[in-house]
């Protein structure tokens, strides 16, 4: 599957030798943020994970070429937006503030907020949370909810990663990130566990511009086909059910 995905992806460069440039409308643009394993992130010069070769078989089914865009988090909404972007991929909660600036598809899968501390850690709930300093990926639903815990210093990272890193310094308390790419920075790194209630539970979605609405139930349709035929859920199993998350390569193991 992943060859498949490099060879959706390398269709979307054309050469200048060979066959013609394809028309613009024949590409289909995803804005992502490819360090959220196992949503998004890079193996070797590739993209890979559950968003980027749903986002190709998406494009598949419409009859079009995938092109990753990989920009920070914060940026992937304002893309869609600006029409840099058709869609945007990159584990993406649906909330009513995001749904004044795009359209979301169905959602797609139903993801929690978790809590990263050290394993020696009295934090053991999200109550405790209460009063320490907490790291997160800045513009992820994480940031905005840890907003409510009382007398928390948020300190906010571009990256998911670079936030575990400093919690394995010792620089902060506790890490709110999503539950999927937390399993991962877990697994990958010593010292670190998570608590085992949840901090939140979420939706995540395709984002589309707000006048796309033609491209909108396209994806939709395309989507809940993936669904029905099984191959969403192949996807998902590669890098969830048969473990395959936990081998994600990850900047986690280089040194802040």
């Amino acid at each position: 599957m992943k060859k498949l995905l490099a060879a959706v992806l390398a269709g979307t460069m054309i050469s200048a030798c060979g066959a013609s440039v394809m028309a613009e409308g024949d590409v289909l643009v995803m804005a992502t943020n490819a360090e959220f394993p196992p949503y998004e992130y890079h193996e070797g010069d590739e993209i890979v994970g559950i968003d980027a070769e749903v986002a190709a078989l998406i494009a598949e089914e419409l009859g079009m070429t995938l092109e990753i865009e990989d920009m920070a988090f914060d940026s992937v909404l304002a893309a869609v937006q600006s029409g840099k972007a058709d869609i945007a991929m990159a584990g993406i909660t649906v909330t009513e503030e995001r749904k004044m600036t795009v359209n979301f598809t169905d959602p797609y899968t139903t993801a929690t907020q978790m809590i990263i501390v050290a394993e020696d850690s009295d934090i053991a709930t999200p109550d405790d949370l209460a009063g320490k300093t907490i790291g997160v990926q800045l513009g992820t639903t994480g940031d905005i909810y840890v907003e409510d815990v009382e007398d928390a210093t948020i300190e906010r990272y571009n990256k998911g990663f670079e936030a575990v890193q400093a919690l394995l310094q010792g620089k902060v308390d506790a890490v709110v990130i999503d539950g999927e790419p937390a399993k991962v920075f877990v697994e990958q790194n010593e010292g670190i566990k998570l608590v085992d209630e949840a901090f939140t539970e979420e939706e995540y979605a395709i984002a589309i511009a707000k006048d796309n609405e033609e491209l909108l139930e396209k994806v939709n349709t395309a989507l809940n086909t993936l669904k029905e035929n099984g191959k969403f859920d192949e996807v998902v199993a590669k890098y969830i059910g048969d473990g395959e998350a936990e081998e994600a390569e990850t900047e986690t193991e280089t040194e802040a």
